[in-house]
């Protein structure tokens, strides 16, 4: 939904068939399978040890000598197995995926809006024309008081076309808007240059005449898929060979960079405190300097001083480089770290759903439901944060993209013990008896304050 309506504008209005609508779509889920991954296990895993809490069904387990542990632990192997399932589709597939999806919606984007010609309008939609209808018939076919003008001159509406009544059909093959026009008169005033003094007039009447334009524009056509690129559309390998490409870079740049000062520092100490190097100047004599005059020594002084402002200049423009190199950089490391983060979310979220669902003790829909919205919320936060702030260079881009699997790990821990000791302390049960007691000793503490009021 959220997808939808991003890109609703898009979709709307363009006469799109309902096969490339749902292409779209499908291309757009099979990116979100990563991210729904964990929240599937999540809720699932909370539906099921709910409804088996509820139902007595872990303490008849327990009875019968098969411990919570063993019973998480059977079914963390289905959750590892769909862990290395997803990193395999966000590696493999994901990115194909998203670069098709990111294809159609420029080809949709470039797609003109669907043939619409309205009564009393003009309409600007064809190639060098623009038409107006003053009235047509429901058929969408017979149509009166109409108005064409030719641009294809590019002089104004200097030529246009007039009828009482007409057609208007569309070809078989969608190409072409056929106008069959009746009782009208054409004109044109256009001159062979603008610098022209005559400027002829042609004025003519006829009963018929028949107007091909051409809308082959409006027709959907497909880009070549070879100009998009995005590291959201490369796989680990892929990533891994531009992350070391852009370290080469990066370290070219700053060796350069190094040299650069280097050799700077040493022209500017040669020039003002030593004699070995003179500045190349044929109007300066080859003296030391403390042996020039005075109109001499301000010629050195600005030649150092105009080395100095282009080595400035020059270390600015490096910064700039730099900074892009880096921020190019940290968008690679973020996406091959993030594909084994959202990898570990499918194992991390059936700990936190399964013990969870054990001391609950709630199953259906309504509690997991809502449980499961809170945790993936917080987790959806902290991920967007933490990807922000690693691509962003603020922090380590492994801090960055793990910093949601690092604080839910102790709450992960929290709960797995607190469900292997029988812990009552976050069950329903639990819950509502100090919810109750709470209630009562403010009623009893209430009542004995009116009772010491009355009787003191």
């Amino acid at each position: 939904m959220q997808f939808l309506w991003k890109y609703v504008d898009d979709l709307v209005g363009k006469g799109l068939e309902l096969s490339i609508v749902l292409e779209l779509l499908f291309y757009a889920s099979a990116t979100f399978i990563a991210l729904a991954a964990p929240l599937a296990l999540l809720l699932s895993s909370l539906m099921t040890f709910g409804t088996m809490g509820e139902q007595y069904e872990i303490i008849a387990m327990k009875s019968a000598g098969i411990s919570l542990r063993k019973l998480i632990f059977s079914l963390s192997l289905f959750s590892v197995l769909i862990a290395v399932g997803s990193f395999l589709f966000t590696d493999k597939v994901a990115p194909k995926a998203f670069y098709k999806m990111k294809m159609l919606i420029r080809n949709i984007q470039d797609q003109k809006p669907t043939l619409t010609i309205e009564e009393g309008t003009f309409y600007s939609g064809f190639d060098n024309y623009t038409i107006r209808v003053g009235k047509k018939n429901r058929n969408n076919v017979d149509i009166y008081d109409i108005l064409l003008f030719d641009h294809t001159k590019y002089q104004g509406n200097i030529t246009f076309t007039y009828a009482k009544r007409g057609k208007m059909e569309m070809t078989a093959d969608k190409m072409y808007m056929l106008f069959y026009l009746y009782d009208g008169f054409f004109w044109d005033e256009s001159a062979e240059s603008e610098s022209s003094e005559n400027k002829p007039l042609l004025r003519s009447t006829f009963s018929e005449q028949y107007k091909r334009l051409d809308i082959s524009s409006f027709q959907f056509e497909r880009s070549d898929d070879n100009f998009y690129s995005s590291n959201q559309t490369l796989s680990n390998k892929e990533l891994k060979l531009m992350i070391d490409s852009l370290m080469i870079t990066v370290n070219q740049q700053t060796n350069d960079l190094s040299e650069t000062f280097v050799n700077s520092c040493t022209n500017f100490k040669n020039y003002i405190f030593t004699n070995e190097i003179q500045p190349n100047n044929h109007d300066i004599p080859d003296v030391p300097y403390h042996k020039l005059q005075k109109e001499e020594k301000i010629m050195v002084l600005d030649k150092v001083i105009w080395q100095k402002n282009d080595f400035i200049n020059g270390f600015k423009s490096f910064q700039t480089y730099d900074q892009h190199l880096h921020l190019s950089l940290y968008g690679y490391y973020a996406e091959w770290y993030k594909k084994y983060v959202l990898a570990v979310a499918c194992i991390i979220f059936f700990f936190i759903g399964a013990p969870l669902g054990s001391i609950i003790r709630k199953g259906g829909i309504g509690v997991p439901l809502v449980i499961t919205v809170a945790f993936f919320t917080a987790y959806f936060f902290l991920s967007i944060f933490g990807e922000k702030i690693a691509k962003g260079g603020a922090v380590p881009v492994w801090f960055g993209m793990w910093l949601s699997t690092l604080i839910l790990i102790p709450i992960c821990a929290f709960l797995t013990y607190q469900a292997s000791v029988d812990s009552a302390l976050l069950s329903s049960e639990e819950l509502h008896k100090k919810v109750q007691q709470f209630n009562l000793k403010k009623i009893f503490s209430r009542k004995k304050n009116e009772d010491t009021a009355n009787h003191p």
